[in-house]
């Protein structure tokens, strides 16, 4: 996948997810951080939990669901995290 595919992606599901959790993004570039570290989790769990080789393969639906999942988790990691303002 290519730095614009992962930025389309990223700024996506990390705009998708910042609603989701907190009812509205993070600004452009905080929504593409989001979001691609979003992709990376969800990538990273499609693979070791349900053995889906490459879920997030380029600039299609699949890639922003699993990125979209992957972002949900990363926001609810940091917000458990104590001493952390509610992001």
């Amino acid at each position: 996948m290519g730095i614009l595919s992962w930025i389309v992606v990223g700024l996506i599901a990390g705009w998708l997810a910042g609603t989701l959790m907190r009812g509205r993004g993070f600004g452009i570039i905080g929504d593409i951080i989001v979001g691609i570290l979003g992709a990376l989790i969800g990538g990273f769990l499609a693979q070791a939990v349900f053995k889906i080789p490459d879920a997030v393969n380029g600039f299609n639906p699949i890639s922003i669901v699993v990125a979209v999942i992957g972002a949900v988790i990363l926001i609810a990691i940091v917000r458990l995290l104590p001493g952390r303002s509610p992001v």
